[in-house]
């Protein structure tokens, strides 16, 4: 993207693969808690899972703001990464009160 200067396709693009790793995420994460069970460490560590509901939200946003505003698209972008540089403490924690 850096060399198209964040033009509006590029910037799709890259969205995207953002949106198809967020996809593969959620796949692979139902696929295990299926096997495991709805009881299990995982479905109870992951609970809710408002960061894994919302960056698909964001990456579809960020897609369709390309075409008007590719600005936008990157700011989008960047939010989306922030909220995944805050460490999840969810699964660490329903493994250390399943050692108690």
């Amino acid at each position: 993207m850096g060399e198209n200067h964040f033009a509006a396709l590029p910037s799709a693009l890259y969205g995207l693969i953002l949106l198809c790793a967020a996809i593969a995420y959620w796949l692979l994460q139902q696929a295990i808690i299926a096997v495991e069970g709805a009881g299990s460490m995982l479905a109870v560590a992951v609970g809710r899972d408002w960061k894994g509901k919302l960056s698909p939200v964001l990456y579809l946003a960020a897609i369709a703001s390309t075409a008007w505003l590719p600005w936008i698209a990157q700011a989008i972008y960047v939010l989306a990464a922030l909220l995944w540089v805050v460490p999840d403490k969810r699964i660490e924690h329903v493994l250390s009160k399943s050692e108690t």
